[in-house]
């Protein structure tokens, strides 16, 4: 094991020389995340609007299983995809099983319930504020799902980068359906657990180091875009 002033000077030594293996591990973390979190985007938002729009029988029970799931364990999320995806299960013959698509699928599975809660909130706070002036334009429910969408983008934004930071953080479903294998699935959460555990430790504190930078960054982009949103109400 490295002293730790010593992995500490490697780690940025690592950081600011550009290392071809590490960045390939920062660039299949960003194209995994971005892509799980543009598909849960893509189901949650509509679906967050509907719940928030619809007035139905089990609507509540809707709500509590949507707010349940946010909670999903990653490793049991993991081990469902694993199962279907597996030459046994039923999705089997698609080959996906260690692949980004896998890690993809585990993803999107993972942070759409959380996309779905949040941006629900978010627009039936909206609806709740609009619901006179849109019976009194008699809008049908989908054009009231699309005025909320548009009118909730800014708040909408953070909803999707809350889920992209959920994402970029998953060690447990993505090592089980990916198998963290070099050059193909080795995602930046999976490299710093198996780095550590090796003892290499300026290439885990390397990644981790860019991992919280993209936190901090994410944080960041979060709250500039809540500061021009309250700009833009407010003017």
């Amino acid at each position: 094991m490295q002293d730790f002033g010593e992995a500490v000077s490697l780690a940025l030594a690592l950081v600011l020389s550009g290392d071809a293996d590490m960045w390939e591990i920062v660039a299949l973390s960003l194209r995994v995340s971005l892509t799980a979190t543009a598909l849960a985007c893509a189901v949650g938002l509509p679906l967050g609007a509907l719940l928030a729009v619809a007035r139905f029988r089990g609507r509540n029970l809707a709500l509590v299983l949507v707010n349940a799931l946010m909670g999903l364990p990653p490793v049991v999320v993991g081990l469902i995809v694993y199962l279907h995806l597996s030459r046994a299960g039923p999705l089997g013959f698609l080959g996906l099983l260690y692949t980004p698509a896998a890690m993809i699928i585990a993803q999107t599975i993972l942070i759409t319930p959380i996309v779905t809660a949040l941006s629900r909130q978010v627009l039936e706070d909206l609806h709740d504020e609009y619901a006179e002036q849109f019976r009194s334009l008699c809008l049908s429910r989908w054009q009231s799902v699309q005025a909320l969408l548009w009118d909730g983008r800014y708040a909408l934004l953070t909803v999707g980068l809350a889920g992209f930071g959920r994402a970029v953080a998953e060690v447990g479903a993505v090592i089980i359906v990916g198998g963290n294998i070099d050059h193909l699935t080795r995602v930046m959460t999976t490299a710093i657990a198996l780095e550590t555990s090796r003892g290499d430790l300026a290439l885990a504190l390397a990644l981790g180091l860019i991992l919280m930078i993209l936190a901090l960054g994410v944080n960041a982009l979060v709250h500039s875009v809540r500061v021009s949103a309250l700009r833009q109400a407010y003017a």
